[in-house]
């Protein structure tokens, strides 16, 4: 299990179905983690991701499967034009953690 802090704005768009992908820029402090779970045809392995909404321990948070590959992301999903990222795809949000309302 990994835990990924994220920005609210991203967050609350997965929370809501409307985002389908995370991106991580690929830098060796990514690969190291990511390393056992990437597979070029995507789909294989799915990881189980905690991604925060901020870094204290009551920051509301989801966990969820994801696939990973490498690739092109989506600009209105936060990627830059043209840059290649992993893509965490998001298949299922299994829980949701301090979450209000």
């Amino acid at each position: 299990m990994l835990v990924l802090p994220i920005k609210k704005k991203w967050f609350d768009m997965i929370c809501s179905g409307e985002k389908k992908e995370e991106y991580r820029d690929i830098k060796p402090y990514y690969q190291a983690r990511f390393q056992n779970h990437l597979y070029p045809e995507g789909d294989k392995d799915m990881i189980d991701i905690f991604f925060r909404n901020g870094y204290g321990k009551s920051a509301p948070s989801i966990r969820c499967l994801c696939a990973l590959r490498k690739g092109t992301g989506k600009e209105e999903w936060g990627a830059e034009k043209g840059k290649e990222y992993y893509i965490l795809e998001i298949k299922k949000i299994v829980e949701r953690i301090g979450m209000k309302g």
